[in-house]
């Protein structure tokens, strides 16, 4: 194995005993570890082969006090505390490096488990592979548990000490910048769960692909593509909110835009005390003011509520607690009550500090999108309350004393189960007034569990883009599937949002055969985008020259809204170095396994390796089965397809690993993988199709039946009589067959593409 020179090193630090990262790569798809993003360092630990865990004093004493979670690692033993016990028993650096890794994720809030270490041939060389949903974060994941695992070691000082506290704040800042929001997160994980992929706009941010290609969908946060613009504006205006519901009898507070602080007082006499004062415009209750009832708390609102928006509205106030019902498609699907917070007095203790005392001690209170209640700081509007009782953030309320500090504080109290049905019907028409596909209704009201007009409730605000926490994890009650309601609702009836999606791999001949498929979808009436080593393509179109396969082509295709179909070319090395683009595929292929031409680079030695990495092309695979409305309404495809060389005996074996369906090709009818594969019976390679050549005719075999597709002396004559390396045919033959598409339209199909070949030269490289 040739060892590149290392990109990560502190020599001087902590002597030869070192891990120093010779390379890393990110894999951003399934690869030859796990259907899941990983990152793959190669690791050099020099000195330290000689010294396994158990031979070094106080190293387990160390990492476990400053771990106590690695218990939770099951490790080879398959049970709790597996993996400490293999750091009694003796284990190596890298192995260690592994699960400090994946833990100091876990605790920083990232999930994934999957990790490995492997040696190489070269003594002291490793491999580290760990999962990796965002490659910045796992990164430095890794670099932080490099330190701390030479840190409990301890070679290099007398006293080791780490700071994991710190190095976990570290992960979290990168997590609350660079991941996804916990809104957004439940509705990819509600995604994932009906098998929709989904793909990452912007490395940050939440914006979000749902689907593929023409079948794709946009998130973000709680706004869809469905989300309109004008609806999002008459939202933010609240005195138009308010006007549009009124005119279809849905019941709102009587209010009006004010221009300053006299008018503000003149719109409260002609309202009826007592008040409230909020921006037109604002949002997250800032500058919201209530129960206002003398004309000083009136006139003191008017200019903090204007900092807030470009407006100031003054309505009436309605009696009662305030709730958010989430709508979802014209649905409720999740409900919420906002709760009054109060401290007590305790005779000695000023407000500020009983706030911190009784309220932000909470630990479900945050600054963070993980918590599910706020940390209260005092402000314009919690100073207005405590005025409206006669005290300060300075007080010293007596003991016993309650003071409230928010009138309505976070909605955090699941009360879904309690929402009246008119009530509920009320907040649907309101959202659909306004517009929303997804809407946060504000309403209050006293009893929820009754209808709004019985009890002069209101609904006073109409949100879009609610935020999702307070329902996927209220402080009380239970979570609602709300990521999984907005899923249904962009993909109704169980569609996945795929498109058919094809993969070709192989030593050799995988552009032609890549460009066949492309042309014969094309052919079909499919948008077709290509991605390979000629360059990239949607339909017969070249938008990009130079080597294309690879994972950002192949990703500028899957989030193109006009593809409908997507073909790419999966050389060895992007396997090795990328991963693969997509999650599964309708059809792969494979069309020869040369060894010879991919040993020695990046650390591959032998043909299991290989091996290994190739598979990665059948392992994705789609089982799923169902209509397909690809090519024809009527096509039915009861599984994905792998398409294999039937002469590489490599590949006969790849046919036990996929999923799906395997049809092979080959140009000897007689091999007796062929005759086996044809014959009924009950193994997952029996009873199938293939496609061969016999007396120069192509054939497409199912089971027994033999259906003549072209005669190669017509197919030459057609074409110009020139040499067609038949084998490369076969396999795009069976992946159009794989496909659904006819006979018919294949064999033109065919016909056409080597019509072209001037522009194709490839056609005639080998197998």
């Amino acid at each position: 194995m040739s060892i590149p020179t290392a990109i990560y090193s502190d020599s001087s630090a902590h002597g030869n005993k070192d891990l120093k990262f010779i390379e890393i790569r990110y894999l951003n798809g399934p690869n030859m570890w796990t259907y899941h993003p990983v990152l793959e360092a190669v690791v050099d630990i020099g000195e330290l082969e000689d010294y396994p865990s158990d031979t070094i004093p106080g190293f387990y004493e160390r990492l476990s006090s400053w771990l106590p979670s690695l218990i939770e690692h099951r490790c080879s033993y398959g049970e709790q505390g597996g993996f400490l016990r293999r750091i009694q028993e003796g284990t190596w650096p890298c192995h260690i490096l592994e699960h400090v890794t994946l833990e100091l994720q876990n605790l920083a809030g990232m999930r994934g488990g999957f990790g490995r270490a492997r040696e190489t041939s070269t003594r002291g060389i490793y491999k580290v592979v760990v999962s990796a949903w965002h490659e910045a974060i796992t990164r430095k994941a890794l670099y932080l548990a490099r330190e701390l695992v030479l840190a409990a070691m301890g070679f290099d000082q007398a006293e080791p000490i780490y700071n994991v506290e710190n190095a976990l704040a570290q992960l979290r800042d990168m997590i609350d910048s660079l991941w996804l929001g916990p809104s957004t997160a439940c509705i990819v994980d509600a995604a994932t769960a009906r098998n929709i992929p989904y793909i990452r706009l912007l490395d940050k941010g939440n914006l979000i692909q749902l689907g593929q290609g023409a079948l794709g969908r946009y998130i973000w946060t709680a706004e869809t593509d469905q989300t309109t613009a004008i609806a999002e504006s008459i939202a933010r205006d609240k005195e138009l909110t308010k006007s549009l519901l009124r005119a279809c009898g849905v019941p709102v507070p009587e209010g009006r835009i004010v221009t300053d602080p006299e008018d503000a007082w003149l719109a409260a006499e002609d309202i009826g005390l007592p008040v409230v004062i909020k921006p037109d415009d604002g949002n997250h209750g800032r500058g919201v003011f209530i129960e206002l009832s003398t004309r000083e708390e009136i006139e003191a609102a008017f200019p903090m509520a204007l900092r807030e928006g470009s407006d100031v509205l003054v309505e009436r106030y309605i009696p009662g607690i305030e709730h958010r019902l989430l709508i979802v498609g014209g649905q409720l699907v999740a409900a919420s009550r906002g709760d009054t917070v109060f401290v007590t007095g305790d005779g000695a203790s000023n407000i500020t500090q009983l706030i911190e005392e009784q309220i932000n001690s909470d630990p479900r209170r945050g600054h963070s999108e993980i918590h599910p209640l706020n940390l209260i700081q005092i402000d314009d509007a919690i100073r207005m309350v405590l005025a409206h009782q006669g005290y300060t953030d300075e007080s010293i309320p007596p003991s016993g004393a309650k003071v409230r500090i928010q009138r309505h504080g976070n909605h955090a109290i699941d009360i879904t189960d309690e929402v009246h049905p008119v009530t509920a019907e009320l907040a649907a028409l309101a959202a659909r007034i306004i517009g929303l596909d997804i809407a946060g209704i504000d309403l209050v009201v006293e009893d929820i569990s009754r209808p709004l007009v019985e009890q002069n409730g209101a609904i006073v605000e109409v949100n879009a883009g609610p935020g999702l926490l307070m329902h996927i994890k209220p402080a009380i009650g239970k979570p609602r599937p709300v990521g999984e309601a907005i899923v249904n609702q962009l993909f109704p009836n169980q569609n996945q949002g795929r498109i058919p999606v094809i993969g070709v791999t192989g030593s050799r001949g995988i552009t032609t055969v890549a460009r066949l498929v492309a042309s014969l979808l094309t052919l079909s009436g499919k948008r077709t985008g290509l991605a390979c080593s000629n360059g990239l393509y949607l339909d017969h179109r070249k938008i990009d020259h130079g080597n294309c396969a690879n994972h950002p082509s192949a990703r500028r295709i899957l989030m193109n809204r006009t593809v409908e179909a997507a073909v790419f070319e999966n050389g060895f090395d992007t396997l090795l170095q990328e991963g693969l683009a997509y999650d599964s595929c309708e059809v792969g292929i494979v069309t020869r396994i040369d060894p010879t031409l991919h040993t020695g680079p990046w650390g591959v030695e032998t043909p299991e390796q290989i091996f290994k990495v190739f598979r990665t092309q059948v392992d994705v695979v789609s089982p799923t089965g169902g209509k397909k409305e690809d090519i024809s309404p009527e096509a039915i495809l009861p599984t994905g397809a792998a398409i294999l060389n039937a002469d590489d005996p490599a590949l006969v074996q790849m046919a036990d690993l996929c999923q799906g369906e395997i049809i092979y090709f080959s140009c000897d009818p007689g091999l007796a993988v062929l005759h086996t594969h044809r014959q009924e019976g009950s193994g997952p390679t029996r009873g199938k199709r293939a496609v061969t050549v016999r007396n120069w005719e192509i054939l497409l075999m199912d089971g027994a039946d033999e259906i003549p597709l072209i005669r190669l002396d017509e197919l030459q004559a057609r074409t110009g009589n020139r040499p067609v390396e038949t084998a490369l045919l076969l396999a795009g033959v069976g992946a159009g067959w794989a496909l659904g598409l006819s006979p018919d339209l294949i064999r033109t199909g065919l016909i056409t593409f080597l019509q072209n070949q001037e522009k194709q030269p490839s056609v005639y490289q080998t197998l």
